[in-house]
């Protein structure tokens, strides 16, 4: 049996015409010999009646601190419901569609609700309806602790992990990934109206981008289907562009470009940041840990860490600043910090080794006049932070530096 699994997100559900657009892509499947699996998003986007935003509104207009494990009730249903409408019109077509929920379809998750992990997928009964003719429509973004007494959600973007993981439990040849663009782009159109649709791009250098803050894809999901060795491809349900190639693979059939030789595939960024810096005693070897320690104590995520004798320098999103700020004042350290800031990373998985890499990185920001705060890197990636008024310009800079226009 030949699997495809095809994730739609909310905006291809929404409408009637975007529902036929689904079908359209499906029965292209099943004219191809696979055996398709449908995997949904709640219908639409925030503010929209149906969305996982607007449900959580609703709950939380009556009681702010509602309980994770009711809070996951509600969000839930958005893939329900967005399940339920999509098999009824795969139904009114002629298709055998079956409406299943996470639990159903064999997901079974951790209990920490709002954010549970994906133990395990048992197969039996999607196989069983597979061979008997249906398409199964799953509800993503959800499963069911192991005990079957509770429904569970697994983060946002958990649509395209409930993708991967069915696609990695079952062996199947591809991972579609519908959305309402082309492919995964250089970087933001909105920002560089000359950015590119990628043919093709590595599993590391995805998990980069999203990491670094593009929304293409979730980055879970690239890992998950990184450790089978699936193809993943993000694709648009209304246009018939090949769309972008996730692989492990430094050359494919389809297209003529060598991952390897590409000193930069994209660029992504993060707003909204807050860099905090801590003058430190050169002779103290344990202030790192003491301060690292102790943010971690409190849930406090931190980013962009530089360590030098006598400064420490780090990142936190500006949601965490007031609660950074009071948790090392408490804990005897005299932080200074640095409030709307952004972080603006270049992705290649053949930088590596490649000399002058980061003199183009650094010149084409400073030829803009914009000054950088603080930089980090790593094998397949170079970041900066830098002022986020300048977070565009800085963009356009970079992009237009590394060629990725071309």
């Amino acid at each position: 049996m030949r699997i495809i699994v095809q994730k739609f997100g909310g905006t291809s559900v929404a409408t009637k015409e975007a529902r036929t657009a689904v079908i359209g892509k499906i029965k292209n499947a099943l004219d191809k010999g696979y055996s398709s699996i449908v995997v949904v998003s709640a219908m639409g986007r925030s503010g929209d009646t149906y969305a996982t935003d607007t449900l959580i509104n609703v709950a939380k207009a009556e009681n702010p601190t509602i309980g994770k494990r009711e809070l996951d009730a509600i969000m839930c249903c958005g893939e329900i419901i967005s399940a339920s409408v999509m098999s009824a019109a795969m139904q009114k077509e002629g298709l055998k569609a079956v409406l299943l929920t996470g639990g159903q379809a064999g997901i079974i998750t951790d209990d920490n609700f709002s954010a549970a992990r994906i133990i395990r997928v048992e197969t039996r009964n999607l196989i069983k309806l597979l061979n008997e003719g249906y398409i199964p429509v799953v509800c993503g973004f959800q499963g069911v602790t192991a005990d079957m007494l509770n429904i569970t959600t697994i983060g946002r973007g958990g649509s395209d992990t409930t993708a991967a993981a069915l696609g990695a439990a079952l062996n199947a040849e591809v991972v579609e990934i519908y959305t309402d663009v082309d492919g995964i782009m250089t970087t933001d159109p909105r920002i560089v109206k000359e950015a590119k649709v990628l043919d093709c791009i590595s599993y590391g250098e995805i998990c980069q981008l999203a990491h670094q803050g593009a929304k293409v894809i979730h980055p879970r999901a690239v890992e998950i289907a990184m450790q089978k060795n699936i193809q993943l491809v993000v694709r648009s349900t209304f246009s018939d562009a090949p769309g972008t190639l996730i692989t492990n693979n430094t050359r494919v059939e389809t297209s003529d470009i060598i991952l390897d030789d590409r000193v930069a595939s994209g660029i992504s960024f993060l707003k909204d940041i807050a860099q905090i810096r801590i003058d430190t005693n050169r002779e103290d070897n344990t202030v790192s840990i003491r301060i690292f320690s102790e943010l971690a104590r409190n849930h406090i995520n931190v980013d962009c860490l530089n360590v030098h004798p006598g400064e420490i320098l780090f990142t936190v999103n500006s949601s965490d600043l007031d609660r950074s700020m009071s948790v090392l004042k408490e804990a005897g350290f005299d932080p200074s910090f640095r409030d709307n800031c952004a972080k603006i990373s270049v992705v290649g998985g053949g930088m590596k080794d490649v000399p002058g890499v980061m003199a183009t990185f650094v010149s084409a920001i400073a030829n803009q006049g914009i000054t950088i705060l603080q930089t980090v890197d790593s094998t397949n990636t170079i970041s900066a932070v830098v002022e986020q008024e300048y977070l565009h310009d800085t963009v356009k800079a970079l992009h237009d530096a590394f060629n990725l226009a071309k």
